[in-house]
């Protein structure tokens, strides 16, 4: 580090390097599409949340309420997302075929069977490649995919570059966006160190990139060379231009009015929906927060009752809400989902297991039409009545609420092309 500060001070200004946002940067990528993933670790009880069955022994404790979608009901212990129900669709006809938790978070992350063979990007990771953009948009430093809380759907074999930001602890900005504690806390002399060393960087990478590659000899030539180390350098420079920025702030939540802090609840969960908001705010393509403790093998009904479904309804009801305040929500979707739905039959401990036979996921924002219900379970919850549908198909639905084709197609390292929506997903028409 010695070294690198002692020629930080030398180093030229690149051309490559200094590029000035214009003044409406920021509006232009609030423009842009983004999604936000709500992803249930453990595999969620669907039937007590979005397809109650009130008149049947599965149905167990709850009953349902009537939410602001006419028809539509929902769980009793979700009053705040009740009132956003017209911004949202549920799909409550999904079927999978995955009952085991790792396979079951990989197909709903990627909407591929797993396959040891091949490592299949999440859908963060294809809507960070393919979210539409504005015509001369120039691109601010956050990364374009985030997750918050958890690990979060990987890259898979786009790479590294599609990999998400991991933020383990909402509302606390990550160590590894602080500037070193040697350079000091002038502002003025920290903005200037720390973009000498970024001109530095970018120096070094240029040099090794010329003697990796001699016969490439323009920026245009390249940006289509797509070894390693070019990887490493995008990633890198992603970093330090984020070190170097004053978009890190978006991460400290300190500086939201209380009474918005409080609309979101004082759990992890819910300080991960509102960094989302800021995220998404802040031009972030993929946003992905996590909650766990829906393995609910036993005391179903207690742990949702007083922990589960209080937490999720104070941050999706308000995240909802105020995306849609804040005119995002033509241009974000999100997306609840989870591992796999749980039996509608209830065990001997009080608790469901696993069921991926039929569940419900729910989705909205961008083009997908609020308000309304895809396909049916039957009475006894035991088995789809009407309108199937694969995750192939929702995935098909959000690519094209965010335009995004779904049709297209995205190819491995080898040139092997896979479908973005799985094998034969298609839209729900009834959503769109």
């Amino acid at each position: 580090m010695k070294h690198v500060a002692a020629y930080s001070a030398m180093a030229v200004p690149g051309a490559e390097f200094i590029r000035t946002l214009s003044a409406n940067a920021t509006q232009m990528q609030r423009n842009n599409k983004s999604i936000i993933i709500m992803y249930m670790n453990g595999g969620p009880a669907t039937i007590d949340i979005w397809d109650l069955k009130p008149e049947h022994a599965n149905g167990g404790e709850f009953r349902p309420i009537n939410t602001s979608a006419n028809g539509v009901q929902i769980s009793e212990h979700m009053p705040i997302t009740a009132q956003q129900m017209h911004k949202m669709a549920i799909v409550r006809s999904l079927t999978t075929n995955e009952g085991d938790h790792n396979r079951g978070r990989q197909l709903m992350h990627s909407s591929y069977t797993p396959n040891p063979a091949i490592d299949f990007p999440s859908i963060g990771a294809v809507v960070t490649l393919r979210a539409p953009t504005l015509p001369g948009f120039q691109a601010v430093s956050l990364p374009g995919y985030i997750a918050v809380g958890g690990a979060g759907g990987g890259g898979g074999f786009l790479g590294m570059n599609y990999a998400p930001f991991t933020v383990q602890n909402p509302g606390t900005p990550p160590e590894n966006i602080r500037p070193p504690a040697s350079l000091g806390n002038n502002p003025t002399n920290l903005k200037h160190h720390v973009h000498r060393r970024q001109r530095l960087f970018w120096m070094l990478e240029d040099q090794f990139m010329a003697n990796q590659a001699p016969h490439l000899t323009t920026a245009k030539d390249r940006n289509t060379f797509s070894d390693a180390s070019k990887a490493h350098s995008e990633v890198y420079g992603k970093g330090f231009a984020l070190v170097a920025s004053s978009e890190g702030n978006v991460f400290d939540l300190r500086n939201e009015p209380a009474a918005v802090q409080a609309a979101y609840g004082p759990s992890n969960f819910g300080r991960s929906a509102l960094l989302a908001r800021r995220l998404v705010e802040a031009g972030v393509s993929a946003v992905e927060i996590s909650m766990g403790g829906w393995d609910t093998h036993g005391n179903n009904f207690g742990s949702l009752r007083t922990n589960q479904l209080p937490t999720l309804d104070r941050a999706m009801g308000t995240l909802v809400r105020e995306l849609n305040e804040r005119s995002l929500w033509q241009n974000t979707v999100l997306m609840w989902i989870g591992d796999f739905g749980r039996t509608p039959r209830i065990n001997a401990n009080a608790g469901r297991d696993h069921w991926p036979r039929c569940w419900s996921v729910v989705i909205g924002g961008g083009a997908i039409q609020g308000g309304r219900v895809h396909g049916a379970t039957a009475n006894d919850g035991m088995s789809v009545a009407n309108n199937p549908a694969t995750i192939g198909d929702v995935f098909a639905t959000v690519y094209q609420a965010l335009g995004i084709d779904p049709a297209g197609q995205v190819r491995d390292s080898i040139g092997r092309p896979f479908n973005l929506a799985g094998q034969g997903g298609q839209p729900l028409a009834s959503l769109l």
